[in-house]
């Protein structure tokens, strides 16, 4: 049974990152669905599950391979503005961030150096501010 499933997914696309994006979005939508009994969502969720098997099955690699490279870039920039600003989080702990008033540029001055004055590395304004 098992090498009659492997013999048929061959020359298929199978799963991949926004598949299971997708697995995740059905379940959540199935989840509340059994809550409320919306029409809306039953049909939604059964259309979201057509579409993963339809991209399962899909013998056109290519194009499914572009649509999980889109989903991953967007995925991609998402996390990384979190990530920047999780460090941002955690260096305020030890520094204190400036923007630049003309620039915005963001400047990092460590704290405890009293009244300083700051030079923009962008612009090359200067500023004072207490650190």
């Amino acid at each position: 049974m098992r090498e009659r499933f492997q013999r048929f997914m061959m020359g298929r696309y199978g799963m991949d990152a926004f598949s299971k994006f997708l697995m995740i979005v059905w379940i959540i939508l199935w989840g509340i669905d059994i809550f409320v009994n919306s029409v809306i969502l039953s049909l939604l969720s059964l259309g979201l599950l057509f579409y993963m098997y339809y991209r399962m099955f899909s013998r056109n690699i290519q194009k499914r391979y572009q649509e999980n490279v889109k989903y991953l870039n967007i995925k991609n920039q998402i996390v990384s503005k979190f990530r920047s600003e999780k460090s941002l989080m955690n260096q305020r702990k030890t520094h204190h961030i400036y923007k630049c008033p003309t620039c915005k540029q963001k400047i990092r001055i460590p704290k405890g150096k009293g009244r300083i004055c700051i030079t923009c590395p962008k612009c090359k304004t200067e500023f004072t501010k207490i650190s």
